[in-house]
């Protein structure tokens, strides 16, 4: 389940089916992302579902594990997709499933607010909000790397 909540005027819970019967859906995301497969709908189509307030200008994506990412909304809008199945079923936890926030050019944003690390798996809630919310990705190079060599080695076993 995703649920996307916050300063909406809709707030919303999506079930796999509900994610698939969504607008916005790209059915290969590896037209956009050639290092990922699977199914997506836009972080785009989403929010207008949700109709956000004027005064929404972030987003945070909650995870489980309690990660957090909060990144601008204006920055991501454009490409950020929410992946949700990968062949007839969800996306799979090895994948970074059952959801997935991805955004196929970090450096497209053009803000040091969007890093990788807004990538986020295990996706569970999308809260909107008009500053920046808690926020839990590695701050330094070093804090970065161990993170990503962790991950690496959690999929070696």
């Amino acid at each position: 389940m995703l649920e996307i909540a916050g300063l909406v005027r809709q707030p919303r819970t999506y079930s796999f089916d509900d994610l698939a019967a969504a607008p916005g859906q790209v059915v290969d995301v590896s037209k956009l992302a050639p290092d990922r497969e699977g199914s997506a709908v836009t972080l785009a189509a989403l929010l207008e579902l949700a109709q956000p307030t004027p005064d929404a200008r972030f987003i945070r994506l909650e995870a489980e594990g309690d990660y957090a990412a909060s990144i601008p909304i204006d920055a991501v809008i454009d490409q950020a997709l929410v992946m949700y199945r990968l062949g007839e079923g969800p996306l799979p936890e090895a994948k970074g499933g059952p959801l997935r926030f991805l955004i196929p050019d970090v450096a497209a944003c053009q803000t040091a607010d969007v890093d990788a690390c807004a990538n986020v798996k295990y996706l569970r809630r999308i809260e909107l909000s008009a500053e920046q919310g808690r926020d839990v990705r590695p701050q330094t190079l070093a804090a970065h790397e161990r993170l990503h060599e962790a991950e690496w080695r959690e999929g070696r076993e």
